[in-house]
């Protein structure tokens, strides 16, 4: 028989056929369900005991989890890992939100949680591997593992796995790195898995599907201010507090419907953190959403670091399609890229992460935006 392998069963179609997979190429396969999320815990955490968060998916994904793991026959472990989302993952998400950037908690939830303290564990329980249901590829080729692309382009989760090293890429398995959607959900039907018809997770990282800015008023109170026209330095409207918002964002600024207006649409284009500003513009082409450089921190390399002066593929947003991009200067902890056309709303906070197609090398997190010499 093949090694242990430790499976991150979800309560999802995705782990399940992963777990289904292991199991038909001969390992020995195990379970272990992450439980990250506690509101009563993390709320006495902040000092805040009486704060109370109605929303609790995870019991329900841990039933389905079950039911998966008895239906194939693999033994199912519950772990919590609430304090080390805390430490990890959710402490920086808030206070990147505080700074007045977007973060992307599931990238740092992959790094600290899935693929290193769930990776602990699945070792001190006699596995010598892990495996999950990513839509992500591993390729080992003159020993180093190469993150590959997913087969199925609309689900790549590449761009989530970007802060990975080397050894938690080796020490993982992708069942079904290869196999479009349709086909995962076609094998679950034909074995009468329960999650066969479940939709896909969304939202935060073992949060779940929130009105977000309700969930995040729970741990940054509102501060409103004004929201000022870009042009013409105009207050156009009223906001609810500048963290509430990410560059780009189009619903929910309720400026429109007024005559004083054109009908163009508004967009958020800076945040003024320490004035409680929030800056919009009209029109989706407005040049203060445009961008030609940007500087990128928090690096990693998976497997090669590019060089400067590279040409390389980038994606700046799951799904985005990928785009060209340049190298002007690269240390251990940041670097420079510009582009060959200027870029729509980028925003600091967000992932850079940059692609030798078929492969994922890694990258950063942006930290600094620029259109035509100036800050954005």
């Amino acid at each position: 028989m093949k090694p242990r392998v430790m499976i991150g069963l979800s309560g999802g179609v995705d782990s399940a056929v992963a777990a289904y997979v292991l199991k038909q190429q001969g390992y020995d396969v195990i379970a272990g369900f992450m439980r990250n999320w506690d509101a009563f815990a993390n709320n006495d955490m902040l000092g805040n005991p009486t704060l109370r968060d109605p929303m609790c998916p995870q019991e329900v994904d841990f039933e389905d989890a079950e039911k998966v793991a008895k239906a194939l026959d693999i033994p199912l472990f519950r772990i919590d890992f609430i304090q080390e989302y805390w430490d990890h993952v959710f402490t920086y998400f808030l206070k990147e939100y505080e700074l007045g950037r977007t973060p992307n908690p599931d990238i740092f939830c992959n790094k600290y949680i899935k693929f290193d303290a769930f990776l602990a564990f699945a070792k001190s329980h006699g596995a010598s591997l892990i495996a999950m249901g990513h839509y992500a590829g591993r390729v080992d080729r003159d020993g180093i593992a190469w993150m590959e692309m997913s087969a199925d382009e609309n689900k790549d989760q590449t761009y989530f796995l970007s802060q990975l090293s080397q050894q938690q890429l080796t020490s993982t398995l992708f069942p079904i790195a290869h196999m479009p959607k349709a086909e995962v959900r076609a094998i679950a039907k034909k074995l009468n898995l329960i999650v066969a018809d479940k939709k896909d997770s969304t939202g935060v990282c073992f949060i779940g599907e929130r009105h977000f800015k309700d969930f995040l008023k729970n741990y940054i109170p509102a501060q409103p201010g004004v929201m000022i026209d870009k042009a013409s330095q105009t207050v156009v409207g009223e906001h609810e507090g500048v963290f509430y918002y990410t560059i780009g964002q189009r619903k929910g600024l309720n400026i429109g419907g007024s005559t004083r207006f054109a009908s163009l649409p508004w967009f958020v284009v800076e945040k003024d953190v320490k004035r409680n500003i929030l800056y919009v513009a009209q029109g989706e082409d407005n040049a203060y959403l445009l961008a030609d450089t940007i500087t990128v921190n928090t690096l990693n390399w998976i497997s090669e670091k590019p060089k400067v002066g590279d040409t390389i593929m980038a994606r700046f947003r799951h799904r985005q399609p990928l785009l060209p991009v340049t190298i002007t200067s690269l240390t251990d902890e940041s670097m420079t890229l510009i582009f060959p056309k200027p870029y729509k709303a980028l925003t600091p906070g967000q992932g850079a992460v940059l692609y030798l197609p078929p492969y994922c090398l890694g990258g950063g997190l942006i930290n600094e935006v620029f259109y035509q010499g100036h800050k954005r």
